[in-house]
């Protein structure tokens, strides 16, 4: 099983998840980002009403001088929010798709015999767990997706470094963690490994959610719509994630079957 076949069935696995993500993301997301959309429009034009009253709808909004032409109406906008939630969408979830199932591809070939007895299939659905868990789901439960209308502009920079920050430092101790559960399990069981790894990934987490900064710029933003999104953006990650490694990991066992039978049939042929 060379890394090249780990590739080319994670390059197909996310290709697919690409498929299924953009169709859930456009039935479950785009409902909540359209109305996002409405009270950020809402919130500009009565800011620039001559005489109106200041609405103050977060920080996204008050710091803002952008109107609503500029970005998310359809008029004079550079691409249209129609092309914006349909092919957009498609392209970037096919994009997105397609680089991570290939990048899990080829971690996944290089953990072939070295997480003890796992089979290939095996070993490939753990790291796709792990990758979600440390990739995605930590840094969102620290970091969650914001809406349009949430969040100032003047603090872009820092929330993007915060999160990036955030996402490397959960990956590193996941890789850690691991290594030190394949090590502890030659002096413990399995279980005593796969325990002190994990709880070695939680400390660092823990220690490291509260050192970084908190970000807190919803304002007046309404609640149940900002749960709403955030729970969409989430079963969108869980979507992609989901459809990767359950493609990827049937592939490659697939694969694995067919080998290990045509292994087999050589050795008996040799043997005769």
């Amino acid at each position: 099983m060379t890394a090249r076949a780990f590739l080319i069935r994670g390059l197909v696995a996310g290709l697919i998840a690409g498929i299924a993500t953009f169709f859930v993301a456009y039935w479950v997301g785009e409902p909540y980002v359209e109305a996002a959309i409405v009270l950020e429009q809402s919130a500009v034009a009565a800011e620039e009403t001559p005489g109106g009253a200041s609405h103050d709808h977060g920080a996204g909004i008050s710091g803002s001088s952008e109107t609503p032409s500029h970005s998310h109406t359809d008029e004079g906008a550079v691409v249209s929010r129609h092309t914006q939630r349909t092919w957009g969408l498609l392209t970037g979830s096919l994009a997105v798709g397609v680089a991570l199932g290939g990048i899990v591809g080829l971690i996944a070939a290089g953990t072939i015999g070295r997480m003890g007895r796992l089979q290939p299939s095996q070993s490939t659905a753990v790291v796709t767990l792990l990758g979600f868990v440390a990739f995605a789901l930590v840094p969102f439960l620290k970091y969650p997706a914001t809406p349009p209308a949430v969040g100032s502009g003047d603090t872009i920079g820092d929330r993007t470094a915060l999160y990036f920050g955030f996402v490397v430092v959960s990956v590193l101790a996941a890789l850690a963690a691991t290594y030190a559960a394949l090590r502890l399990r030659n002096r413990l069981d399995t279980y005593g490994g796969v325990v002190a790894g994990t709880a070695g990934y939680l400390i660092v987490m823990v220690v490291a959610g509260q050192l970084f900064a908190t970000v807190n710029e919803v304002g007046d933003f309404p609640g149940d719509t900002l749960w709403f999104f955030r729970r969409a953006s989430l079963i969108t990650l869980a979507t992609m994630w989901g459809v990767i490694g359950v493609v990827l990991t049937g592939l490659v066992g697939r694969l694995h079957a067919v080998q290990t039978t045509q292994a087999q049939r050589r050795a008996l042929a040799a043997s005769l």
